[in-house]
């Protein structure tokens, strides 16, 4: 169940759009890289307001002498630059380095961040104006021209980021000629009218675009800093960003810490001190030392709520999260370029089994790409959802037997997943499945993170695991993925009909029809096995206070946390 949580005193600010849209009060191995203490100076400011044991600000409650969070990583992030993260973990820690134009509450609602407020008239041109009083770490002012340089970077083909995709999602005007190397960045639709103005054009309308830029691709980058320490920007003591936090500890695979950063313009609504980072494979392992008193916020392992849910009933939570999970099938390769094998293997896997039993964190079994919490997104009926399981397994042998395999030729493939207890489970539960009811055998492979995501997007798999969480709350942030050219396509899934529907929808004020429409050809079509849509099951200590628990899209900011005496 949901356990909501007091407001934060940070929304008793307001800032109204000259749009008459109103933003709430703001207050996803690599060298080792060992501690370093950060070379810029802090500015004078006032001091921790949790430091001397006040009260809460609004509360009242008495707030801990030490304010320091740690919780568990499942695996080292993928990048600390806001324009090459790409997993939902490093995304955490970059909201705590870097803070873009816009952020979010905790009930996911847009608020202020380096961009006091914006406009537009027609959805096509926005301008943002930005704070003056926002100062990067090492004292210089945030300008536009840092969001400028940044988002040139994003979509520039020579740091090839893993989200230039996503820039060309935000219709930017000429971004498409820039991602193929026809204009340079320079031309991207994006200016800096003065120091705290910034104006982007893009090349059609977008009513969305607002929720796009609190994600971290679109944050500002130092390009002075970039410029001089290269590569080696993102480690400790090089580093600087604009956030809440400094990074003043990084060891790669171990641990990461950031300290409060006393420039940031809001400190003094900041009541963490410090949040640690520990990188930590063995979710069960992860547990004893959350029970240990080691970690503040921890996973729950599959199939352990109800237990811990029953033992710890005040710090057990689970909570709806706008994430699916599903598996890949390579297009490309044998078999998996008919669909027929693509259809019988995924309609062999009973989903029901596979959340109430296997994991036990109240996921929802999924039947279309694009999860049913979606704003704006009703879910199409398909067919094969609304069969029972048996119906699926007895047309799953016909296809398979139409397809050529069987008794006398049975399917061999491999499965690969990122190390992890959850997926090795689902992996060997849905490996049975198939080999019980259709004779197919699957191999289980599992990689360390890094190492299955290279692996993953270069294609070199039969099945893989997938899963994606919404980089903003509109059904275009899942189907968008199946697009042909997506930089996060890893199926090779190609379909003129399904990128047509995709055109069509970005051009559509209300794009329903078209959502039904793509997601009822993937239904038929099965580039991708979809298996549960997620819940957040984790464990967060009684003292821990401000965690986002109603903000589906889990945008998690350090500064709204803070700990109360117990």
């Amino acid at each position: 169940m949901i356990k909501p949580i007091a407001m934060d005193w940070r929304l008793t600010l307001a800032a109204t759009l000259i749009t008459g849209v109103t933003l709430a009060g703001c207050s996803q191995g690599p060298e080792d890289t060992t501690s370093q203490s950060s070379t810029s100076e802090p500015a004078e400011s006032s001091q921790s307001q949790a430091s001397s044991g006040k009260a809460h600000p609004v509360t009242g409650e008495t707030l801990a002498e030490e304010q320091v969070f740690t919780y568990r990583a499942l695996d080292e992030s993928s990048s600390l630059d806001p324009q090459l993260v790409e997993d939902v973990d490093g995304s955490y820690i970059v909201r705590d380095l870097f803070e873009g134009l816009l952020n979010s509450n905790e009930q996911g609602e847009l608020i202020p961040g380096v961009a006091e407020r914006y406009e537009t008239e027609d959805n096509q041109t926005w301008t943002f104006h930005l704070r003056d009083n926002a100062q990067w770490s090492d004292g210089e002012p945030v300008t536009a021209n840092d969001f400028v340089y940044a988002w040139r970077r994003a979509v520039d083909p020579d740091l090839a980021s893993p989200y230039a995709w996503y820039m060309s999602l935000m219709a930017l005007e000429n971004v498409e000629a820039i991602l193929e190397g026809e204009l340079p960045p320079s031309e991207l639709g994006v200016e800096a009218i003065d120091e705290y103005t910034l104006r982007v054009s893009l090349s059609r309308p977008l009513p969305y675009f607002a929720q796009m830029v609190v994600h971290g691709t679109t944050f500002p980058a130092p390009q002075w800093v970039i410029e001089e320490h290269g590569d080696d920007w993102t480690k400790p003591g090089n580093l600087v960003g604009n956030g809440a936090f400094v990074l003043t500890e990084h060891v790669v695979n171990e641990r990461l810490v950031r300290e409060r950063n006393e420039r940031y313009w809001d400190n003094e609504n900041n009541l963490m001190d410090r949040v640690v980072t520990l990188v930590i494979n063995d979710e069960n392992q992860a547990l004893n030392r959350y029970d240990a008193g080691e970690l503040d916020k921890t996973d729950v392992p599959a199939g352990q709520y109800p237990r811990l849910e029953s033992e710890l009933p005040d710090e057990a939570h689970v909570f709806p999260q706008l994430c699916n999970y599903y598996y890949i099938f390579n297009n490309e390769v044998e078999p998996f370029d008919d669909p027929r094998v693509r259809q019988a293997l995924s309609y062999a896997i009973d989903r029901n089994v596979i959340v109430n039993n296997v994991l036990q964190g109240g996921q929802y079994p999924a039947y279309t790409f694009t999860p049913a919490l979606t704003a704006g997104f009703t879910t199409p009926d398909v067919e094969w959802g609304q069969w029972t399981q048996e119906e699926r397994d007895a047309r799953a042998v016909e296809l398979l037997a139409e397809a050529g395999y069987g008794p006398e030729n049975p399917l061999e493939t491999s499965l690969l997943y990122n190390t992890d207890e959850a997926h090795r489970k689902v992996a060997i539960a849905v490996s049975s499945m198939w080999q019980e009811k259709l004779g197919v055998t699957a191999t289980l492979e599992n990689q360390e993170w890094t190492t299955f995501l290279t692996t993953r997007s270069e294609g070199d798999f039969d099945i893989a695991r997938g899963a994606w969480c919404g980089d903003y709350n509109e059904a275009s942030t899942f189907l968008d993925l199946m697009q042909s050219d997506s930089g996060y396509n890893d199926a090779a899934y190609a379909s003129e009909e399904y990128d047509r529907l995709a055109a069509e929808a970005q051009t559509e004020l209300d794009p329903g029809a078209q959502y039904t429409a793509m997601e009822e050809l993937i239904a038929a079509d099965m580039p991708n096995a979809p298996v549960y849509h997620y819940t957040e099951v984790i464990m967060l200590k009684p003292d821990v206070k401000g965690w986002p628990f109603d903000d589906i899209q889990q945008n998690i900011y350090s500064r709204n946390l803070y700990k109360v005496a117990n």
